[in-house]
């Protein structure tokens, strides 16, 4: 399955397991972030073993310390992640306003960490980029890394390497030659559902060798005439995944999945011209996928910072209401809204659908500032009004209130009373109802009992009796008092009404 994948996207055939001499292969894995720590482990010990043979002596702690990997700025967080797994630097190099890592700032990076005495391991590059949809300069790239010795190169397909089933888009691969290892995400643009990455390598001996673990428990007779997956990644049991790959194949072939790439593509080129046509808006991106970022331009006297905000608010608005969703990222430093096209039968009435929102929403945000503050102030009701109802359920009985909401741990300050003069009434909050215009005549306190605070809110009565028995929440100052039955309307259960008391030393917890 791995070798048809390869020969539809355009991969040299040394990623092949079925060509004639060649020593690569491909596997399933989770997800390109599985397929990135299993590259980066593998060039791990590769460049390891490299330096062990000339510092024999040598820890190999020490070792591990020198490698250093690099990656561009505009590369997938979980390269990052790798590097911390598998506790080596990583150097984070600009990229170019495209946001293209080239190969001048790649080689001058790597020269200056050998002339400081640390060894460059391994070269994550991107085709597709997370933030804008960028390709990274492989053909300058690659001619960089094989001056430097044992240095693994890998390419991050995830979202692109699905377009390059057309021939359209096969220009993106220059330079893959170069490679020592290639993942794409037939989940993301080839109808494959999740979870489904494909990893393929050049030399599967050196992936491994790093990762191969073989207990008694574990070997069987096939072990040299057939390849043993659980060598190819971390986990030892895989489920059947290239089966669903079938599948998809089977049901669309190769000419319907290149014209379901290009559909999506030519609606991402037309939501490009709806936003193009709108002067409150610019595109931020090269729009070469299915992926548009996007922005409000703002008023000359706005700051970058406050088009930021306005940018964020225009988000927050959007994705608030349901209609639509989107995700932001940082393009140059700034804030922009990403837009793309996933839809399996999306058609051009969806994205004008969803550009109308974008746009009305601008409009409010722009021309409608009282609507603006309405809209948020309706919104805040229904976070208070959420948080209320989540804070009964039974699961939080015996935790802490203020690990969820430090707001609810107010315990009103000691009121100080003269002899003689009834105590001070408590201020109302919301959560007190308190009698306007009648006046709570001082009671003998009696002797309190505890529960956990939401059981509070299971108790519904307002009614004030004296021959109420008095609860005392355990993080609230707070009374509430469980009625008779007979004292009960309708015949109900008994129920309790809270009322805040001030505190006072004699009571004690």
């Amino acid at each position: 399955m791995l070798d048809w994948m390869g020969k539809a996207i355009g991969l040299p055939p040394a990623f092949l397991a079925l060509e004639e001499g060649s020593k690569g292969g491909g596997v399933i894995q989770g997800s390109a972030s599985e397929c990135v720590l299993v590259s980066m482990l593998a060039a791990r010990a590769n460049g390891i073993k490299r330096l062990k043979h000339q510092f024999p002596n040598v820890d190999e702690g020490l070792l591990l310390s020198k490698l250093i990997a690099y990656c561009s700025k505009e590369a997938h967080s979980c390269v990052e992640k790798a590097a911390m797994i598998c506790f080596v630097k990583l150097r984070i190099l600009q990229p170019d306003d495209n946001g293209s890592l080239r190969g001048e700032t790649l080689k001058e990076a790597m020269e200056e960490d050998e002339e400081a005495g640390r060894v460059p391991f391994f070269v994550a590059t991107t085709l597709g980029t997370t933030s804008c949809c960028s390709f990274d300069n492989l053909p300058e790239i690659g001619p960089v890394v094989r001056k430097f010795p044992c240095v693994w190169l890998h390419v991050d397909a995830a979202y692109a390497g699905s377009s390059f089933l057309c021939p359209e888009h096969k220009y993106h691969l220059a330079g893959v030659e170069y490679a020592d290892s290639f993942n794409t995400n037939p989940n993301k643009l080839m109808l494959a559902s999740f979870d489904c990455s494909l990893l393929w390598v050049t030399n599967r001996y050196l992936l491994t060798s790093a990762l191969v673990v073989d207990p008694l428990y574990l070997q069987h007779c096939y072990d040299h005439t057939a390849i043993d997956y659980r060598h190819w990644g971390i986990s030892l049991s895989r489920r059947f995944r290239s089966l669903k790959l079938w599948f998809m194949l089977r049901s669309y072939g190769v000419s319907g999945l290149q014209k379901y790439v290009r559909k999506h593509c030519e609606l991402a080129k037309y939501f490009e011209r709806l936003v193009k046509k709108d002067d409150r808006f610019q595109v931020c991106n090269q729009v070469k996928l299915g992926l548009v970022c996007f922005r409000l331009v703002g008023g000359p006297d706005e700051t970058p910072e406050q088009i930021d905000e306005m940018n964020k608010k225009l988000l927050t608005n959007i994705n608030a209401s349901g209609k639509l969703h989107m995700v932001p990222a940082s393009v140059r430093e700034r804030f922009v809204i990403r837009f793309c096209v996933v839809a399996q039968h999306a058609t051009r009435e969806d994205i004008e659908v969803a550009w109308d929102i974008i746009s009305d929403f601008a409009t409010e945000l722009l021309e409608g500032p009282d609507k603006e503050r309405d809209l948020n102030e309706e919104r805040t009701r229904r976070n208070r009004a959420a948080l209320a109802h989540k804070r009964s359920f039974f699961v939080r009985m015996v935790s802490d209130p203020k690990i969820y909401n430090p707001a609810i741990n107010k315990t009103p300050p000691p009121v100080a009373t003269s002899p003689g003069s009834p105590p001070a009434a408590a201020p109302s909050t919301p959560d007190t109802p308190s009698d306007s215009g009648s006046i709570q005549q001082p009671t003998t306190p009696k002797q309190s009992s505890w529960i956990s605070w939401p059981l509070g809110f299971f108790f519904q009565s307002v009614d004030h009796d004296s021959n109420d028995l008095p609860l005392r929440f355990r993080h609230l100052d707070t009374m509430v008092r469980l009625k008779s039955p007979g004292a009960s309307r309708r015949g109900s259960t008994p129920c309790a009404s809270p009322e805040h008391r001030a505190s006072s030393p004699s009571n004690n917890h």
